[in-house]
């Protein structure tokens, strides 16, 4: 018995261990495959090449209490180098400025239009509303917040137009806000979270989710997965999924670039991480029965996935509490934890880690001058960031079992300090 005992604590331990490290390496090697196959052959981000055709688009801009941002953001759309489109910006029940803002635009080119709702429905339901009155068959939908690269909706629809079969294309947010290390750490993370996996899940087979702060969609494959789910705390998410169920190919674009606000406090960023890990853990609830259809199969790998860092973080936080209890109360021998204070393997996952973000900013320095004066911030990622996300998994998990059936309205943001790109 305390032989089983003990090995069984030993694989728990193993397991915390080994996947962060496995799945790096997973990471690393589908974004490299991804680079030289697909990416490295391509002319700079501000050289797109030319399209076989240039079908206008609407530019989808969802906005609740945005007059701090807004300017910016129409400035950039306004710019954009593409020969025809229209911007929606959708006032979801602002009490700023955000409605006169938003009229006011509309009022100076006629390329705007607004729609105005009366009370915060949630961004979900603006972009459907939004899709119901737009003119065009191509969607952009963008964040009130992001200030996009003048040349990222032609790269995007390089993609959609590649096979009637791509139904969403994901852009590459940059951060603006590096202002503090949380900042800084976040210029890095977004590098390895958002594209180095990104590039390796379109290597595998399929994305987990589209990036919400720019994306761009195929009305048709909006209209066969049903559009945006009101209820879904992460609409991102949720569409990604039904898009991929019903066999619509979801891309990642690197070259199509925006530039966001992101927090930089422990408070903001705790409750944004929240959010996104309540929305992870609605498709973990909603979308099990992948398992039972041999045509859903190609998600399963993606399920896997999730779930998995899902029972990371638990036995993370349950090698934690073993820790916390030794401290004071006699634990047996093959529960105990001596510290977690790093000693051999804090070295290897150091090591691990940076190398990943090596990684990252050398796929992704094409893209951003100046990338790699942030490296020697990543250290610091697996202190601040896996304890982070392994507390918001343990929150997020019973929070979405209690919540139920219930529409996502939203909050402004806290988005850091401002800086321009």
């Amino acid at each position: 018995m305390d032989f089983d005992l003990g090995r069984s604590i030993g694989w728990l331990f193993d397991f915390t261990f080994y996947y962060p490290l496995f799945m790096s390496y997973v990471w690393m090697c589908g974004g490299l495959y991804y680079y030289f196959h697909y990416e490295r052959k391509d002319p700079a981000f501000d050289q797109p090449p030319p399209l076989p055709s240039y079908p206008p688009v609407s530019v989808f801009v969802p906005c609740h209490n945005e007059a701090a941002n807004l300017h910016e953001t129409v400035a950039a759309l306004r710019a954009l180098n593409y020969p025809e489109f229209e911007i929606l910006l959708i006032d979801d029940g602002s009490t700023d400025a955000t409605p006169a803002l938003i009229d006011r635009y509309a009022r100076e080119d006629s390329r705007i239009r607004a729609i105005h709702l009366a009370a915060n429905q949630g961004k979900a339901v603006g972009l459907n509303t939004a899709a119901a009155l737009a003119r065009y068959d191509y969607f952009l939908c963008i964040d009130g917040d992001s200030i996009v690269d003048p040349h990222c909706l032609r790269w995007m629809m390089r993609q959609l137009l590649s096979s009637p079969r791509v139904g969403a294309v994901s852009g590459n947010p940059r951060i603006r806000t590096r202002s503090t290390l949380l900042g800084r750490i976040q210029v890095g993370e977004f590098s390895s979270i958002i594209g180095l996996i990104k590039r390796a899940q379109r290597t595998y087979g399929k994305v987990f989710t589209v990036s919400g702060v720019m994306v761009c969609f195929r009305r048709a494959a909006l209209h066969d997965a049903g559009y945006w789910n009101p209820d879904a705390l992460t609409e991102d998410i949720d569409i990604s999924w039904r898009l991929q169920l019903r066999h619509w190919d979801v891309r990642f674009e690197p070259a199509a670039l925006c530039w966001i606000l992101m927090p930089e406090t422990f408070r903001g960023l705790w409750r944004q991480r929240l959010r996104w890990s309540m929305g992870g853990t609605q498709v973990l609830f909603g979308r099990r029965a992948v398992f039972g259809q041999w045509r859903h199969r190609r998600m399963v790998p993606v399920y896997i996935e999730y779930f998995t860092s899902v029972l990371w973080a638990y036995t993370m936080a349950a090698v934690i509490l073993l820790w916390i209890a030794g401290l004071f109360v006699q634990i047996p021998a093959p529960w105990h934890v001596d510290t977690l204070i790093p000693g051999w393997h804090g070295v290897v996952i150091g090591t691990t880690c940076l190398l990943q973000f090596a990684v990252s900013m050398f796929l992704d320095r094409r893209y951003e001058q100046g990338l790699g004066r942030n490296y020697y911030w990543m250290i610091w990622y697996p202190l601040a960031f896996w304890i982070l996300n392994v507390f918001t998994t343990l929150v997020a998990v019973p929070r979405v079992i209690l919540r139920g059936s219930k529409r996502a309205t939203w909050v402004s943001p806290d988005r850091g300090i401002r800086a321009q790109p």
